[in-house]
């Protein structure tokens, strides 16, 4: 009958400036589409160059490579008899946009820049790219020569415009454009539109799930219609996570989701769909048949191509399904994890440092570490060959394999307790409990000699000598002492992460990690380069109260139990003296508790 459309959605770890990569998952994830019935294919935003270029726009062999692979793409027998839909940047007048540019059997359909740009918090589109402006306006592109001698097209339609197929009609939006106050699927729905596209590089924050799938469910609710989102998914080589959570939706109702968190580089998601369910609920809206008769049209570019079979009396329909979000606390352990993963085989490097001091912060960047190499073993059990692959390269290996995140976590993992006089004996116990635990290598070591040994130098040049408060100094002399005690610190992780592997026979570095929580960075409760001056910091982006409920979680879920006591302790720097070999200091001095902090930021 020609009305059940198979159709693709796809998350995709692209790395920024991998062409060659990016080219294999783009290509994989065609075949998986393909081989599955899709007759259509929508991919992540810019995920031929990757999103995170940063100011690698600017230059003309960043559109130079996008063009030369989407030239491979163009030729490669994958792309044949599907209708693919890419992302990439585009000169068009001296005027650099974000683009889709989608394609079938070597025939570039339409080129489709950008409306809205995302330009709030971590975005900064506006910096590289410009805004298509003229509204349902299109324009005639030449294509340059390598894409010319493939297609045999000089110039092809680019601007605002939807396409018209044999059985339905399909519009674009790009990421931002889905959360922006008129969206174009709205007047596209009213125009007939039945499929709407979106792809995205939609970053993890943590509860934003439930904005964007609200979004994309809403987006069909009231106008009816198909709704794909492609994402981008993993750490592309800047500090944020991109979360996948590729999905489909009609009519209000979710059909298809796919994961949030995972160490998979291609993710494909796929649904069939009947278009005479999109007809019938729009039939039955007054409202939105009375405003479809009034809406400008939109430029329609006419695709001799059905989505559908002519015999589909038998396929088997998707049907609704109730989206399964996460909880705050599997975010936590679950994203950062995937990103840590991402950025550790990225980086090359053999493992991760972590200055670990038995109090809440550096215990749950600990257990993230522990979460990744859970996630890493059942990537491994599930048949991932890359992650296996990504192993046994990291751990300088080629037979091994992980199956116990303990002992995967003692390859590449180090804690370090470092302990000065004013160190009490409870939080070393909690810190080498925990590291026993999660099966970390673990350095205890003293650094009261370096530390004297720098007040010395300061002595012996001014003649004078700082003492804590205790012993009768002022303010300023006990800051600096405490401070010289935490930079310390920070020279030692990185001394002991570019050397411990040497010294035990094993090659390459570590990452240092540093574990400074969102509520003492927004209120500036920390010391410069201390053991928040790290290579990463997976916790930078989470605030005290939900570390203390993710520590809960690992309770919970991984049973460490040596946890317990480090959530019952009270928060404490250990940088001043002792008083009765007990801890006198408290980080509630910084004038804030941390439920106000997070009651503030929220």
């Amino acid at each position: 009958m020609g009305r059940a459309v198979t159709v693709a959605a796809c998350a995709l770890n692209q790395w920024a400036l991998d062409f060659e990569g990016n080219l294999k998952r783009i290509v994989r994830s065609i075949g998986i589409a393909k081989n599955n019935g899709a007759r259509y294919r929508l991919g992540p935003e810019l995920e031929i160059c990757g999103y995170g270029c940063l100011d690698h726009y600017y230059e003309s062999d960043t559109l130079l490579h996008s063009f030369q692979v989407l030239a491979k793409l163009l030729e490669s027998p994958a792309t044949q008899d599907i209708i693919c839909d890419v992302g990439m940047p585009v000169l068009h007048r001296n005027v650099r946009y974000n683009c889709r540019v989608i394609f079938l059997n070597k025939k570039i359909l339409l080129i489709r820049p950008k409306i809205s740009l995302a330009n709030t918090g971590n975005y900064r589109e506006l910096r590289w790219f410009t805004p298509w402006t003229k509204a349902r306006h299109v324009e005639e592109y030449f294509l340059p020569r390598i894409i010319q001698e493939v297609t045999g097209q000089e110039t092809v339609p680019f601007g605002d415009a939807v396409l018209a197929t044999k059985d339905t009609c399909l519009g674009a939006e790009i990421c931002e454009e889905l959360w922006a106050p008129n969206s174009p699927h709205i007047e596209m729905g009213l125009d007939g539109v039945e499929i709407f596209a979106n792809s995205s590089g939609s970053h993890h924050v943590l509860r934003k799930a439930h904005t964007r799938v609200d979004l994309v469910n809403s987006a069909t609710a009231k106008n009816g219609g198909i709704y794909i989102l492609a994402n981008q998914k993993g750490c592309d080589g800047d500090r944020l996570y991109y979360d996948g959570c590729a999905m489909i939706s009609m009519n209000g109702e979710t059909v298809a989701q796919g994961s949030q968190f995972s160490l998979d580089d291609v993710e494909v998601l796929v649904a069939t769909l009947d278009l005479e369910d999109v007809r019938s609920y729009r039939a039955e809206i007054s409202s939105r048949n009375l405003a479809a008769s009034k809406v400008n049209p939109y430029p329609r570019v006419k695709v001799n191509f059905a989505l559908s079979s002519s015999d589909d009396t038998a396929v088997p329909i998707c049907m609704p399904i109730q989206w399964r979000h996460h909880s705050p606390e599997e975010e936590i352990s679950l994203g950062p994890a995937c990103w840590l993963w991402d950025y550790l085989r990225r980086s090359k490097q053999a493992g991760f440092l972590l200055p670990l001091s038995g109090g809440i912060d550096s215990s749950a960047t600990a257990c993230i570490v522990y979460s990744m190499c859970h996630q890493v073993c059942l990537a491994v059990k599930n048949g991932n060959a890359d992650v296996l692959a990504d192993v046994c390269r990291i751990v300088n290996d080629e037979t091994y394999v992980p199956e116990d995140p303990r002992e995967f976590c003692k390859r590449i993992f180090t804690t370090c307790y470092m302990a000065s006089e004013n160190s009490s004996q409870d939080t070393c116990n909690r810190a080498k409990l925990l590291a026993e635990q999660i099966g970390s290598y673990h350095i205890n070591l003293n650094i009261d000699a370096a530390v004297k040994a720098v007040v010395g130098i300061f002595s012996m040049v001014t003649g004078r000598t700082p003492l804590f408060s205790v012993f009768g100094g002022s303010k300023r002399e006990n800051l600096a002492l405490q401070n010289v005690q935490a930079r310390i610190r920070m020279v030692l992780a990185y001394l002991f992460a570019q050397l411990t592997l040497w010294t035990r026979g094993m090659p390459g570095g570590l990452l240092v990690l540093g574990s400074a929580n969102v509520d003492e960075s927004l209120r500036g409760y920390l010391t410069k380069y201390d053991c928040s001056s790290a290579d990463i910091n997976p916790i930078g982006g989470i605030s005290k109260t939900d570390l203390k409920n993710f520590i809960q979680y690992c309770i919970e879920n991984f049973h460490l139990t040596a946890l317990r006591s480090i959530m019952s302790a009270p928060p404490t720097a250990e940088l001043e003296p002792l008083v009765d070999g007990q801890v006198a200091q408290t980080d509630e001095v910084m004038g804030s508790d941390f439920k106000m902090l997070w009651w503030i930021w929220e």
